[in-house]
């Protein structure tokens, strides 16, 4: 008997690769209603959150992203203040700015007006390509919100991952001495706590 090669350790980029098909194929199975469905239940798993938050930032789902934005609702009809991503220049950091996301920003995004107020969020619903148990994020790889999560969380804002069940994974994703680990992963089957 011929022992087998070691595999090699799953990389990042494959990883993405992977769980990206993934979303997609699982995203393509759903119909319009289910989605909304969907999207419903994971506003209902974050509304305890949302409804004791100051400032709940989110974002504007692209593609097979779930949409935090029933959620983000929610929060403001109780008095929330929502906000979302807004890049004023693509090579440097995001800033979270109150007020719907009404004017094309970079990378295919919707943002607010960057005449809209800068906020502090005490709650921020990410969005990811997976995360795992320890909630390490893979997200697109340019770690752009790695960048801004990392003085949110020394201020002590809640990082709750979200996205569909199948992006949660049991494969450890590695860390890099940059990766933001999240408090949380939020889908439409539950809020699980993770361990960084």
């Amino acid at each position: 008997m011929v022992p087998s090669p070691p595999f090699p350790a799953l990389t990042k980029a494959t990883l993405r690769r992977a769980a990206l098909d993934a979303r997609k194929a699982y995203v393509a199975t759903l119909s319009d209603a289910d989605r909304t469905l969907l999207e419903r239940r994971l506003a209902e798993q974050l509304t305890g959150i949302c409804a004791n938050a100051t400032v709940v930032a989110g974002y504007s789902p692209l593609g097979s992203e779930i949409s935090p934005l029933l959620a983000m609702e929610e929060a403001r009809s109780v008095g929330a203040i929502v906000a979302f991503p807004a890049f004023a220049d693509p090579a440097k950091p995001f800033q979270f700015l109150a007020g719907d996301p009404s004017v094309g920003g970079p990378f295919g995004i919707l943002q607010p007006r960057l005449t809209a107020p800068r906020v502090e969020p005490d709650v921020i619903l990410v969005p990811l390509i997976a995360v795992d148990g320890r909630g390490t994020r893979l997200g697109r790889g340019k770690a752009h919100y790695d960048r801004v999560l990392a003085p949110y969380r020394r201020k002590g804002a809640q990082l709750i991952g979200v996205g569909w069940s199948v992006q949660r994974i049991d494969e450890e994703i590695p860390r890099d001495p940059w990766d933001v680990p999240l408090d949380s992963f939020a889908s439409p089957e539950g809020l699980e706590r993770l361990a960084p």
